[in-house]
């Protein structure tokens, strides 16, 4: 958690204005959030970085959102979730497999978010 009480965040998404409109959600919140567009850029900015919500599109332009969560090596307490166009059984089993607790199908708005965000609250309260 944050140093003012909210999540610390971390959001890969490679769509310029989805990235842009999740971000500002999510700090209108109070939440801190830092971002990647890429699997190399994510990588490499969560190498020093904790996060208590991390939240992964699965298509990424050099990669998928399940590789980049298997390279990650989260605690468990990180909750993980993924955003994907697609939300088919084996997508969400897929997902379920890479260690993502929950599976957001696109569109969706930002108050879908909320049962995470409660649940990483829940998590790092406890």
């Amino acid at each position: 958690m944050n140093p003012e009480g909210g999540l610390r965040i971390f959001v890969v998404e490679n769509h310029r204005d989805t990235l842009k409109y999740l971000a500002r959600f999510l700090e209108s919140r109070g939440h801190s959030v830092q971002s990647a567009r890429t699997m190399k850029t994510a990588l490499e900015a969560l190498a020093g970085t904790e996060c208590d919500l991390f939240i992964s599109d699965i298509g990424l332009p050099d990669g998928d959102g399940w590789e980049l969560l298997r390279q990650l090596h989260f605690p468990p307490r990180v909750i993980a979730v993924a955003m994907s166009g697609y939300g088919t059984p084996s997508d969400l089993q897929k997902s379920k497999d890479a260690g993502f607790r929950h599976h957001l199908v696109k569109p969706f708005g930002g108050e879908d978010l909320a049962p995470f965000i409660e649940e990483a609250l829940r998590e790092q309260a406890a």
